[in-house]
């Protein structure tokens, strides 16, 4: 068992920490950036299996990807970039907003790429996560270990081809859109599409201008429409250059997006006002876009708006009725040497293009072993369950960054990050500053939190006839990927962790942390030795409500201005 002696040192007194992170995307960079930015004492490691950065944005190059947000409300909240070039940015784009987030605070020393995680066990004894991972250039293994473990491998990450008899028999070329090959030249081909998700809603449109001709297979309708009604278009030189020139502007239009996003939640709700009139609004829109009724009645659902993740879908139901584009509807029964079979009929194409998405089950691709032996991948297997999107019981000092259960569909995202980067360094720092060999959270509180999430969701669209990954690709699962509420009611309910809902170890006497009885200020020549003397009473207020009051800027918002409160 380690020893943490403190006897001769200041109350808190940080040890060394050392932090292994998983995936050097948006949630890795900005774990190593705050991190960073907080924290002394500290040693970190990021790993990432690809050969640089930014994660899905390096990985998701087909055709026509882009962000399914306003680009200005798809950045960090103190990182704005005044020169995304249009309104939902493309995937390149994107990747090079992290490039240059991580160049501008010097993150890439903690990052080592082509380094893949195959293996991590968790030492009891020692306290720590002992780690094996893959060197992908020379093929050796490194063993290293930490203190606390994250994993922000991210939930759309590992990509999957679909389950349909037969794909292995095709003789075409097969790309994936996860795994595009840009190699691969798809002028005057006839292309098979198969999928009618994000990525196929992209690739569309995208390859329309190019090929012959387009066979596209729909096994669902969904629901495409812009966010908040905006349509894609490119920003003017004028536009650009307020946005550099004037902070203020751009910190108003940010925010407007941010609470336009923000104020989607309310759709969410099955049979409430918002979510009738957005079914209205939303299939208008489409049978405008359509122009044809034999197409209307196979792409326009009729469950509930957000019971899929909503796409802007930019030219996709324009570019169906396109005389180039046929629409078979209905399952895949096998897939041939010439192409695919769909209600008896074969359909025969050049390229087959996958857009079939992801394996959400949210098992590691590598065994995590936790305390006696306990494999996440089988804790996991039925259903995966986390504590507030952010750590599992039974598995000491390891989180997850947008774990099952987090608000990823809910509302802005990056937002959701920010606030669990800000939780686990809040573990991080007792733990740094403590006698504490290790922490948990209680299985019992994560039985609770998804009972309620499970009830909770009754009320919502999510629960409602359609297939999503938000239920593992189900249609009738349960919903495992979202947060049972909003965005900004996660950010309040994380803010302040709830440390009764964790198990703690301690190593010796627990309060060993108060050490030689002198504080921190008093071991610094450089403090102040009155600093609590003040001539007005500035410190933070203690309640909850107050604080967010402040917080939110509460009054900052003429009652004229003022928004309905949609209570349901």
């Amino acid at each position: 068992m380690p020893s943490y002696d403190r006897a001769d040192k200041p109350i808190h007194e940080p040890r060394q920490l050392k932090v292994i992170c998983i995936g050097a995307g948006a949630s890795g960079l900005l774990l190593a950036y705050k991190l960073q930015r907080s924290f002394e004492k500290f040693e970190l490691t990021v790993y990432e299996k690809n050969e640089d950065i930014s994660g899905t944005w390096l990985e998701n190059n087909y055709p026509g990807c882009a962000c399914d947000i306003p680009a200005h409300a798809y950045t960090f909240s103190f990182e704005p970039n005044p020169n995304w070039s249009s309104v939902y940015a493309g995937s390149k784009e994107i990747r090079q907003y992290f490039v240059s987030f991580a160049s501008k605070h010097e993150l890439s020393k903690y990052v080592k790429t082509r380094h893949q995680v195959s293996k991590a066990v968790w030492d009891e004894i020692k306290g720590v996560w002992d780690v094996e991972v893959a060197n992908l250039a020379d093929g050796t293994i490194i063993r290293d270990s930490c203190d606390m473990l994250v994993n922000a491998a991210g939930v759309l990450n590992a990509w999957r081809w679909p389950t349909i008899p037969g794909l292995q028999d095709y003789k075409g070329t097969r790309l994936h859109t996860a795994n595009w090959d840009e190699s691969v030249d798809l002028t005057g081909k006839h292309v098979g599409l198969i999928g009618n998700g994000s990525s196929a809603i992209q690739v569309l449109p995208a390859i329309l201008p190019i090929v012959d001709r387009v066979t596209t297979f729909i096994r669902t309708p969904t629901w495409v429409s812009p966010v908040q009604a905006l349509e894609s278009r490119k920003y003017t030189d004028e536009e650009r250059e307020k946005f550099v020139n004037d902070p203020q502007t751009l910190l108003k239009y940010r925010k407007e997006l941010e609470a336009g996003t923000n104020g989607i939640f309310p759709l969410f709700i099955a049979d409430s006002a918002a979510q009738k009139a957005t079914f209205e609004s939303m299939s208008a829109i489409m049978k405008e876009k359509l122009q044809r009724e034999d197409l209307e009645n196979l792409v326009i659902p009729t469950w509930p708006v957000g019971c899929r993740r909503l796409t802007p879908g930019v030219n996709y139901l324009e570019s169906l009725g396109s005389s180039q584009v046929e629409v078979v509807y209905g399952e895949i029964q096998k897939i041939t040497e010439k192409g695919c079979v769909s209600n008896g009929q074969e359909y025969p194409f050049d390229v087959l293009v996958c857009a079939t998405g992801f394996d959400t089950s949210y098992k590691p691709r590598f065994p995590v072993i936790g305390t006696k032996g306990k494999n996440l991948a089988d804790a996991w297997k039925f259903e995966p369950k986390s504590y507030l999107g952010l750590s599992v019981p039974d598995f000491p000092n390891y989180f997850t960054m947008i774990g099952p259960s987090s608000p990823i569909g809910n509302g802005p995202v990056l937002i959701a990050v920010e606030a669990q980067a800000d939780y686990m360094l809040k573990i991080m720092n007792r733990w740094q500053t403590e006698n504490i060999h290790s922490l948990s959270p209680k299985m019992e509180a994560v039985e609770d939190f998804i009972a309620f999430k499970d009830e909770y969701m009754k009320r919502t669209v999510w629960e409602r006839g359609c297939r999503s990954w938000y239920k593992n690709n189900s249609i009738s699962g349960k919903i495992t990927a979202l947060w049972p509420g909003s965005t900004m009611h996660y950010l309040e309910a994380i803010a302040d962790p709830r440390y009764e809902d964790w198990n703690f170890k301690y190593v010796g006497n627990r309060f060993a942390f108060l050490g030689n009885g002198f504080s921190q200020a008093e071991s610094d020549k450089t403090a102040d030795l009155a600093y609590y003397i003040r001539d007005k009473d500035d410190g933070p207020l203690i309640s909850r409500v107050k604080q967010m009051k402040v917080t939110s800027k509460s009054g900052s918002v003429s009652l004229e201005n003022a928004r309905d409160v949609i209570v349901v």
